[in-house]
């Protein structure tokens, strides 16, 4: 890569016309599918936290090259945060969204300096480490009730105003947050900082003999992607009413990659198809029980011998448009 590609950044509108529209389509459709009641509202607000999750996972991977193996525990410490927040501390919604955000946001800095050290394969395991040991920390800490969970976590009215108990008003909360949350990623990802990101994962040493820091760049993207994914798990705590183990478990940051891996690695709406096939699988076949994951399994060898990029890469690659 030369010294011009990493340091020209796109010129502004290149390929908005058509990003933009495909946001805007997907914030109708998202916007009316609720109300009308063609799918269930709850299944619709727990695939956009997911959503949200996998994007916020995809900033990380997708844009810098980091492949992290426990990014579980900032889901689920956002959780328990703003569970506990709102249970406990009787704090207003917002607040707690925001609490549980900042929590995953430091947790993000603590383990990011000592991750970021490492590359490839040491950074993986390194994050798995991590997470686990945060996953027995949760089994055992008295605040989050072990394997049961912060259960009945009070929604309340965000604001004052806006009183989440009502069904529609939950969804249309949740969908703005996501959709606020995913302009943010859009605009972190065309931005400079954003093109040194891509320059640090196509060629780390030739960005460093051009002066970028790239540690601290990378640091401040893992920082980035750990509060967005807090920014989830605090929103489908709040959704769900409840916290638990479930989302601070290894699985889960399984489950993440393949949402990714199925929408498209490195695309922006990739990571929010991807999530919406895995919860919607999870959702419908549940009655097959432990054969869901035998589902999942043929998804993923289905995506990597036909669609290296992903359904959504693929399909940006034919129609010869960034998606």
């Amino acid at each position: 890569m030369t010294g011009a590609a990493i340091t020209t950044i796109p010129a502004p509108g290149a390929g908005l016309n058509t990003e933009m529209k495909v946001f805007a389509v997907m914030a109708a459709v998202l916007a009316l599918i609720g109300p009308t009641g063609i799918v269930y509202p709850y299944f619709i607000m727990q695939a956009l936290c997911f959503a949200l999750f996998a994007c916020a996972f995809n900033l990380l991977i997708g844009f810098v090259g980091l492949l992290s193996f426990g990014h579980a525990m900032f889901l689920g410490t956002a959780g328990y945060a703003s569970a506990h927040a709102a249970k406990v501390w009787g704090v207003a919604p917002e607040v707690s969204i925001l609490f549980g955000a900042a929590a995953s946001a430091l947790l993000g800095v603590l383990t990011g300096l000592l991750a970021i050290r490492r590359q490839g394969i040491y950074f993986s395991m390194i994050t798995l480490a991590l997470a686990q040991m945060i996953y027995f920390f949760y089994l055992q800490a008295k605040f989050t009730h072990g394997e049961d969970g912060i259960q009945g976590v009070p929604q309340g009215k965000m604001f004052g105003l806006l009183d989440l108990t009502r069904p529609m008003t939950l969804y249309f909360v949740v969908l703005a947050v996501f959709l606020l949350a995913f302009l943010l990623i859009y605009r972190i990802i065309n931005s400079p900082f954003g093109e040194i990101l891509k320059a640090i994962r196509e060629n780390e040493p030739r960005a460093i003999s051009l002066g970028y820091k790239a540690d601290q760049y990378k640091l401040a993207a893992f920082v980035l992607s750990a509060a967005l994914a807090g920014l989830a798990g605090a929103l489908k705590a709040l959704v769900a009413q409840n916290a638990s183990l479930t989302d601070a478990h290894w699985n889960m940051s399984g489950e993440v990659v393949l949402m990714v891996l199925v929408g498209g690695l490195g695309t922006i709406y990739g990571p929010v198809l991807g999530a919406f096939v895995i919860i919607a699988m999870q959702q419908y076949l549940a009655g097959i029980g432990q054969w869901v994951l035998v589902a999942q399994g043929v998804i993923f060898v289905a995506c990597v011998l036909a669609f290296r990029k992903g359904v959504i890469g693929v399909l940006a690659e034919r129609l010869k448009i960034q998606l």
